[in-house]
């Protein structure tokens, strides 16, 4: 049987029952007592919306519990040291750390009571890619990390080595911070406060982009770490993603993303490059932004053309090539063409970012 606490609450889940008591005593004494439930979709719902998980090690290897998303806040405890194929487990499920008991009762106390005290919504994820070079996907993936920053600063991550630094986009090229090389070591489960903090800031909006003095690729496993700590800390992220997604190495940012974006310009091969990505299962959700230019193929046409709505159209903005070449965010007002794209994407968030005027 699972069992399980819901709402507001810690959420524990286990089977062993000595281990549920134990950890019903434990959470008592930080000041927060539990309810209790059974397993399947209440289980899910609990997971969601609990400020802090704690899974029992003896249902690592139940589906049930494998196949819950991945979410900041996750505990795995056990009365023993796992073993190496546990200890793997517990990384799988997302495990922050594996709490040993009665060995760290005191430190369990203490995090449970924090979590409950001071609980942080996962920041929400915006994940942009264009069909083709050149289609403007970092200028957007920009004027959305613009946008989205409100209490907590916005993150934008540059993903696509190969694009010359998103940081020159945001004006942000000689503002102190790590970049790309400095963090490719990262791995699992990483401290999100001290990541955004080391990053180089402007406008609001931190950003991590690749080095212009040392090439190298971005690895996969560095940026899920950055981008679940980022929003483990409550920040938005937005990641830039090499044109029609790159490698199959995104997909897992996909599947996380409350928001993809897919900027695809009013070009014929553009749309035929389009066709063919909206039809697979990794970027089949994505909202779509036309791209349009005089001359060019319109939002409708688009829309016809790959057979699904068309969210908003970026109309061309003759002032952004020399704001760019001035080393000038872009323009994210109400009446400015970026500014209107974000607008009708926003909403799209449910909620999870400031409304702007």
């Amino acid at each position: 049987m699972l069992t399980a606490c819901v709402d507001e609450h810690p959420l524990v889940v286990s089977a062993d029952e000595a281990l549920v008591d134990d950890l019903l005593h434990l959470l008592a004494a930080a000041g927060t007592i539990p309810e209790l439930t059974h397993g399947g979709s209440a289980l899910r719902r609990a997971h969601r919306t609990a400020p802090l998980v704690v899974l029992g090690a003896d249902l690592l290897g139940v589906a049930a519990v494998r196949d819950l998303p991945r979410r900041p806040g996750v505990l795995v405890a056990s009365r023993t040291e796992l073993t190496g194929e546990g200890f793997e487990a517990a990384l799988a499920v997302g495990a922050e750390r594996v709490v040993v008991l009665p060995r760290d009762e005191g430190w369990l106390v203490e995090r449970a009571a924090r979590a409950v005290r001071d609980p942080v919504e996962p920041g929400a994820l915006v994940v942009v890619s264009g069909v083709c070079g050149g289609a403007g996907a970092s200028t957007l993936a920009t004027a959305l990390a613009l946008t989205v920053r409100g209490e907590r600063s916005a993150v934008l991550v540059d993903a696509d080595p190969s694009a010359g630094g998103v940081d020159l986009v945001l004006g942000a090229e000689w503002a102190d911070g790590l970049r790309w090389p400095d963090l490719a070591g990262l791995r699992g489960r990483v401290d999100g406060a001290a990541v955004v903090a080391s990053l180089p800031e402007a406008h609001g909006v931190h950003v991590l982009a690749s080095s212009r003095e040392v090439a190298a690729p971005v690895p996969p496993e560095a940026l899920l770490a950055v981008v679940e700590a980022a929003r483990a800390a409550g920040h938005p992220v937005v990641v830039d993603v090499p044109r029609g997604g790159g490698p199959v190495e995104v997909e897992p940012l996909l599947v996380e993303a409350d928001l993809a974006v897919l900027l695809v310009p009013g070009r014929v091969r553009a749309l035929a490059a389009a066709g063919a990505l909206l039809t697979g299962s990794v970027w089949g959700r994505a909202a779509v932004v036309a791209r349009t230019a005089p001359g060019g193929v319109g939002a409708e046409e688009v829309a016809t053309a790959l057979g699904r709505p068309v969210v908003a159209e970026l109309a061309h903005d003759r002032s952004a090539l020399a704001r760019g070449e001035r080393g000038e965010p872009p323009q994210v007002g109400a009446r400015t063409p970026l500014g209107q794209v974000t607008r009708k994407l926003l909403p799209r968030l449910g909620g999870r970012v400031p409304t702007r005027a």
